[in-house]
């Protein structure tokens, strides 16, 4: 790493000591921030919460730590009774002063994460039947609520949004893609944007994203261009707490130690990783929060087929190379056709920007056409005439009807890449076991994406559902409390969004919902040990 001299270690130090001055008020004596050689001692500061992931879940989550609180509409009616009811019996109380588990119960939805339903169904109530009935919430700024906090991204807010392909429609409605107390159809009215469909490009999302963060006054709560190196837990020697600290790197032996030995608690969280400044040089820092939040989404790594040759320029893993490629002007002229392997929207979205640049087209997949779990099964025709079009090439262009070899487009069903070869060659083999060499001009994989936790221990393998395997969205999420989203297998670390399987951002907003109420509560706790006398030591109780 470079490290950018003491005066914008110095600029850095003063952005963290004026946003903690104001948020904390004179008990503060030094920062949290400190250079990475030195270790971290007891009179620095704490943070309640360290938001990792700057994308809607950090934002979200943001917003309801600073003090937003959703209430009950006066002349709201929920269309599902049951709900409606018991809303009514505390119509005083914010959602988050109340029992999420209890507002829960008996709601159904497409996430199987209940808050989130519930969440949803509140803010989009019965959505998924195709009504667009108002939000039955209204929100309040109620500043005694705010619970400090800071959310650190890597680029500005709203996360992947601002790096996806700009041209491609989202698939959500862009009323979905809204956050709390911002309606997106008055945002974009009053930027003078014309909003043709109900669904809009990415490049607007991300717009949106950032000015929400402003409008809410959350700014002072967000730094960018951040990185993350490691998320670690503290541990201290209970009969010696002023002098001893350790990392997380101990053994686990070292946690229960024999009679008349010292043995270890765990403390709160050491954040670290560095900012990188206007120059390029990389300004590093360290924080200690007693909670953290991950909201990091799955877009950090392509899916990858693991196979020999997949590591050749020729491959390409994202859209936004292949985006490049077509720009720039490398595939125009070129024989031999587009290589796109994947049967999701984005795969779907390759498809498109090559048929629309007159790029012929070979589309790989697994699975088979009828397969009922395609994505493209799941979307109305009306709504997303574009998928449907991809789908139903892909159902009649496929090479065992289309034999010309310079068709615009063929499919290959049921099939699975072996390798590629240097000269720009890819085996195939078919479910059936026949093999077929392709001859193409570039490869895309398009397979998923999924998060990299590499700056937890063991990458965060051991708090997935399944212990000792990467993380995913579908297949692995995190595993967590339901109603407060804090990670079941490791106390004070949360996650949300696509991490515990909420792709959409309809339902991720319920994630925020649930560690605000959580965190509330645990900080109304601590205030009361404080004030009687109790209190004082470390982390939330």
């Amino acid at each position: 790493r470079t490290y950018s001299g003491t005066e914008t270690e110095g600029q850095l130090l003063n952005s963290f000591v004026q946003y903690f001055g104001d948020s904390l008020g004179r008990k503060i004596k030094r920062m949290p921030l400190i250079e990475e050689t030195v270790l971290p001692g007891d009179s620095l500061l704490t943070l309640p919460v360290v938001i990792i992931g700057n994308g809607p879940s950090g934002i979200c989550l943001s917003y309801l730590l600073s003090g937003y609180r959703p209430y009950l509409s006066p002349e709201a009616i929920h269309p599902n009774p049951i709900l409606h009811t018991k809303l009514e019996e505390a119509r005083h109380l914010s959602i988050v002063d109340q029992d999420l588990e209890y507002l829960s119960e008996g709601l159904e939805g497409r996430s199987s994460n209940p808050v989130a339903v519930l969440f949803d169904t509140l803010l989009h109530p019965d959505a998924d039947f195709g009504y667009d009935y108002p939000p039955v919430l209204h929100w309040k700024l109620e500043q005694h609520n705010y619970i400090p906090h800071i959310v650190l991204g890597k680029g500005p807010p709203g996360g992947a949004w601002h790096s996806m392909e700009g041209s491609m429609l989202t698939i959500s409605f862009g009323d979905w893609m809204e956050l709390p107390g911002l309606s997106f159809k008055e945002w974009a009215a009053s930027k003078r944007r014309n909003i043709k469909s109900d669904r809009v490009m990415p490049e607007e999302i991300a717009c949106y994203y950032k000015h929400y963060v402003k409008v809410m006054g959350l700014q002072k709560n967000f730094r960018d261009n951040v990185y993350i190196t490691s998320v670690s837990r503290l541990y201290r020697e209970k009969d010696d707490e002023g002098r001893s600290q350790q990392n997380e790197d101990i053994s686990t032996q070292h946690l229960e130690m024999e009679d008349g030995q010292k043995s270890l608690t765990k403390r709160n969280w050491e954040v670290r990783g560095y900012q990188r400044a206007t120059d390029g040089s990389h300004v590093p820092f360290c924080l200690f929060a007693e909670n953290v939040a991950l909201a990091t989404g799955t877009f950090d790594s392509p899916g990858r087929l693991q196979v020999e040759g997949e590591d050749f320029p020729f491959v390409l893993h994202s859209m936004s190379d292949f985006g490049a490629a077509i720009s720039k002007g490398k595939l125009r002229g070129k024989a031999d056709p587009v290589l796109i392997i994947g049967a999701g929207l984005t795969a779907a979205d390759a498809v498109l920007c090559a048929y629309n640049n007159n790029i012929p087209v070979v589309h790989v997949f697994r699975r088979r056409v009828t397969d009922t779990s395609l994505i493209f099964k799941q979307l109305p025709k009306k709504l997303y005439p574009e998928y449907h079009k991809v789908y139903h090439m892909m159902c009649t262009q496929s090479h065992t009807v289309d034999s010309n070899q310079d068709s615009a487009y063929t499919s290959f069903p049921e099939h699975n890449v072996l390798s590629f070869k240097p000269e720009m060659k890819c085996v195939l083999q078919s479910a059936s076991g026949l093999k077929k060499i392709l001859k193409f001009s570039v490869a895309l994989v398009l397979i998923g994406s999924h998060p990299n936790l590499f700056f937890l221990k063991d990458q965060g393998h051991s708090i997935g559902h399944h212990s000792n395997q990467p993380i995913t969205c579908k297949g692995n999420p995190i595993e967590i409390d339901p109603y407060t989203y804090e990670c079941t297998k490791e106390a004070n670390l949360f996650a949300l969004g696509p991490l515990v399987g909420d792709n959409f951002v309809r339902f991720l907003k319920g994630g925020a919902l649930g560690i605000a109420r959580c965190l509330a509560i645990r900080q109304k706790k601590k205030h009361e040990l404080i004030e009687s006398g109790d209190g004082g030591g470390d982390g939330v109780p």
